[in-house]
């Protein structure tokens, strides 16, 4: 297993590109100056010593020992022990609607980008627990498989996007059919599942199915995620607003939160209902309903002693930064004098 310990120092990679912008400023620069000296073809009667590829050298090798320094900062590490750690925990599986709806903005920034803050302090609180992902639009599909990875589920987060369901629709029975398919069967307790919807469009039997799910075990509790006065779903194209959402009719179509439907599934799985504004998300109290539950004891393989390897890149940073400092602007007359292809005379016998 590998790792770095201290991954922010990483982001100073991002200097690299800017390095080479200077650098290249530099170049035309000096390249100017020289032109205001003589014209560009007496300049190597002038500067015959000069070497141009020793300025690209040099900079590779710079660039070269900063990279491997930073990542000697970083403190990269490698695994040595591999045990099983017992835990305590439930499973929780959320599963976030995606439908047009969820671009309202009438809970800022938007109802859908709201549910993914919402889930993403959810998951920073989490410690034995495991999480899935689910979206759902007309149609549901896993996002994300139970874990106790979080780091996962937080870059499987960030790729949740209105539209990335192509059916249209609120399904939340498929959604809640799914998850409780995603469940260890053999467990009759341990398990949640957490809809954040705004409630629109419900279209399939959601309570039929939250009373299943209830019956196997499975807490259903639901985020109401928009407001009772709605809000226009708005169009971009290009990344630029475009108007919004029109019925056939040219009418401005306005998108409520079905705060009851939504309340009658939570009942139906045995959960709670809690109504998310652009202050409070519900996400603690339903954090805290999570942390009632009875817990199961389940073990997981994690590396318990990681091994140091930043002297591997220190001493590589040293070695490119000395190696740079050795070498001169001028050309190398002994090595200019190393001939690979040329030719020598054969002896002449006759």
């Amino acid at each position: 297993m590998f790792r770095f310990a201290q991954s922010d120092y990483l982001y100073a990679l991002l200097a690299i590109p800017f390095f080479l912008l200077l650098f290249l400023i530099m170049l035309y620069q000096r390249k100017r100056l020289l032109r205001k000296i003589a014209d560009i073809s007496l300049l190597k009667n002038i500067m015959p010593d000069t070497s141009k590829s020793s300025y690209w050298i040099k900079f590779i090798l710079i660039s070269l020992g900063f990279a491997s320094l930073v990542i000697a900062l970083a403190n990269p590490q490698i695994g040595t022990k591999l045990e099983e750690v017992k835990r305590e925990g439930v499973d929780i599986m959320i599963a976030i609607d995606v439908s047009n709806s969820m671009k309202s903005e009438d809970i800022r920034p938007s109802r859908i980008e709201r549910s993914k803050q919402a889930v993403s302090r959810l998951i920073d609180k989490l410690q034995n627990d495991r999480i899935g992902i689910i979206v759902f639009a007309g149609t549901a599909f896993v996002q994300l498989p139970i874990t106790n990875d979080f780091a996962a589920a937080k870059l499987f987060l960030s790729t949740i996007e209105p539209d990335m369901v192509g059916t249209q629709g609120t399904a939340i029975g498929a959604a809640i059919e799914l998850a409780s398919k995603s469940f260890d069967k053999k467990d009759k307790k341990y398990k949640t599942l957490m809809i954040i919807t705004d409630g629109e469009n419900h279209e399939d039997d959601a309570l039929g199915e939250a009373e299943k799910a209830a019956e196997q075990g499975i807490i259903v509790h639901t985020i109401g995620m928009g407001s009772i006065e709605g809000g226009p779903i708005p169009i971009y194209r290009n990344n630029q607003a475009a108007g919004f959402l029109k019925d056939k009719d040219g009418n401005t179509v306005i998108t409520k939160l079905n705060d009851k439907m939504l309340k009658e599934v939570a009942d139906a799985g045995k959960g709670k209902f809690v109504r998310a504004s652009s202050a409070q998300d519900g996400i603690q109290i339903l954090l805290d309903e999570i942390n009632k539950m009875e817990k199961k004891n389940y073990g997981s393989k994690i590396y318990t002693d990681y091994a140091n390897r930043f002297q591997i890149f220190l001493m590589v940073a040293l070695f490119l930064l000395l190696l740079e400092f050795s070498i001169s602007d001028k050309k190398n007359h002994w090595w200019g004098k190393i001939n690979f292809f040329a030719i020598k005379n054969k002896p002449n016998y006759k």
